[in-house]
């Protein structure tokens, strides 16, 4: 799975104070305008520019491509309980045979056994696995999924979402993303 961040768009990666992105999946970008916004309110700093510039009559500025906050942003410990963090977490594959096409999720215990909509019992599911797993009981289908669910913390779903980086990542961002870089000794 990819994000689809278009070169032509040139959007700015932004970081937080601590020049940390805000967020690896999805990729915490801002639209060139809102980059521009962003400076001309004070509220951050441009860390590296594109080679395009936008102007009016009077003035004439290179578009930001990295910016960071200049006041830190606290993450949350635990992220929204959303279908996509769900996906995110289990890495965008069906826990009962591995698809990564047609996802839903599936209540482990089912809700007509009393099951609810909560971490610990949802699971990524594909279309097939689920209508045949149904309303039964993961025994009783005989389909166990390949990890027990849990909630996870903001800073798993980040390890997650390095496993799908988006498919255009301008040079300017690679110091700040660690996505698969060597450490030098």
């Amino acid at each position: 799975m990819t994000i689809a961040v278009s070169p032509q768009s040139l959007p700015a990666l932004v970081l937080n104070a601590d020049y940390r992105p805000l967020s690896y999946y999805p990729l915490s970008l801002w639209s060139w305008q809102d980059a521009i916004k962003a400076v001309f309110l004070d509220r951050v700093n441009i860390i590296a520019e594109y080679d395009h510039a936008v102007s009016s009559p009077t003035f004439s500025m290179r578009l930001p491509s990295v910016v960071c906050l200049k006041s830190y942003v606290k993450p949350a410990r635990y992220p929204a309980f959303t279908r996509f963090n769900v996906f995110l977490r289990d890495k965008f594959e069906c826990q009962y045979c591995g698809s990564e096409d047609e996802l839903t999720f599936d209540h482990l215990i089912p809700r007509a056994h009393g099951g609810e909509t909560r971490w610990d019992n949802i699971v990524t599911a594909c279309a097939p696995c689920n209508l045949r797993k149904g309303s039964k009981l993961p025994h009783q289908a005989n389909m166990h999924p390949r990890q027990k669910p849990w909630h996870p913390t903001v800073q798993e779903l980040h390890n997650n979402g390095r496993f799908f980086p988006p498919n255009y990542l301008h040079e300017s961002w690679m110091d700040y993303l660690y996505w698969d870089s060597e450490l030098q000794p």
